[in-house]
């Protein structure tokens, strides 16, 4: 008996498709191979964008800082009150200090660089722009600056910048922000007010003595100084006839060694910060001009 021929067709048609099945398997092994090569690939990636990341992280927070303050800062309203005595304050020696970070520049702190600044061969404790920090907030905050007695602030760093702060500025009260600004004046040279040509912080030549009026009484603060005096009883004494000059060192250890101050003094037995010395300083400027 004769097979039918529409049985061997449908063999041969079987046996193609067995043989493309397997070329169909041999070809996706190859590709899958692939994709896991791919895929491999892309972990890595992945790895590494994240470790680049978490480096650049610091980089981009002083960008974004930085980006927020090009529009300029605010003003903050005072009394002016050009007729009478006023002070001025002049900050010394103060760790301000800009380095290129990763692919950023960056103002350097113990707390986010020590490892940086390991590395260069310098002591992170020495890198304290904090106290700049706290320090102008609290002369700027101050019932002094506010009564319309404070004339100026002056600041000059380790590296023998000096620049200016008006009395009118309202200086950031985060540490993120003020190191934008910070950057941002130690590299454009100035700070304009949001809005207005006026300049609030600009940088200005050496020496300070050239920008202090004349006939003003210069007072430097240490502890190492043997003349420890009441400030109250001290300030009512010299305040009352001409401008004051009071120099304190913005720096986390040392002491200022400035050739134009006419009289060093100690306000404590103990030793105390920039910042608490300088509220000592304006709380007795208030209770001698009666400022509430």
């Amino acid at each position: 008996m004769v097979r039918p021929y529409g049985i061997k067709v449908n063999k041969r048609k079987e046996r193609r498709e067995r043989y493309d099945k397997e070329e169909d398997e041999e070809e996706e092994q190859p590709k899958f191979e692939k994709k896991q090569k791919e895929r491999v690939k892309r972990a890595k990636k992945e790895v590494t964008a994240k470790a680049e990341e978490e480096d650049d992280e610091e980089n981009e927070i002083a960008e974004e800082a930085a980006d927020e303050l090009d529009v300029g800062i605010t003003i903050v309203v005072s009394d002016n009150k050009k007729d009478q005595t006023g002070v001025i304050f002049v900050l010394e020696k103060a760790s301000l200090e800009v380095a290129k970070v990763g692919k950023t520049y960056q103002l350097l702190n113990s707390d986010d660089h020590a490892n940086f600044l390991r590395k260069n061969g310098r002591d992170p404790a020495h890198y304290r722009p904090d106290i700049t920090h706290q320090a102008l907030l609290m002369i700027l905050d101050s019932p002094v600056n506010k009564a319309g007695r404070l004339k100026a602030v002056y600041v000059r760093t380790e590296q023998g910048v000096l620049f200016e702060v008006k009395p009118h500025v309202r200086i950031p009260r985060t540490y993120k922000r003020f190191a934008g600004i910070m950057l941002q004046l130690l590299q454009k040279l100035s700070i304009s007010a949001a809005g207005k040509r006026e300049k609030l912080m600009r940088v200005i030549k050496n020496p300070v003595t050239g920008h202090l009026p004349p006939n003003c009484r210069k007072i430097g603060f240490s502890y190492s100084s043997e003349k420890l005096v009441n400030m109250q009883k001290h300030l009512s004494t010299v305040c009352n006839e001409t401008d004051t000059v009071f120099v304190l060192g913005a720096m986390s250890h040392g002491k200022i060694e400035c050739d134009y101050i006419d009289d060093f003094v100690a306000i404590s037995g103990y030793p105390l910060s920039a910042a608490y010395c300088i509220s000592r300083i304006c709380e007795a400027l208030s209770t001698n001009w009666n400022i509430i």
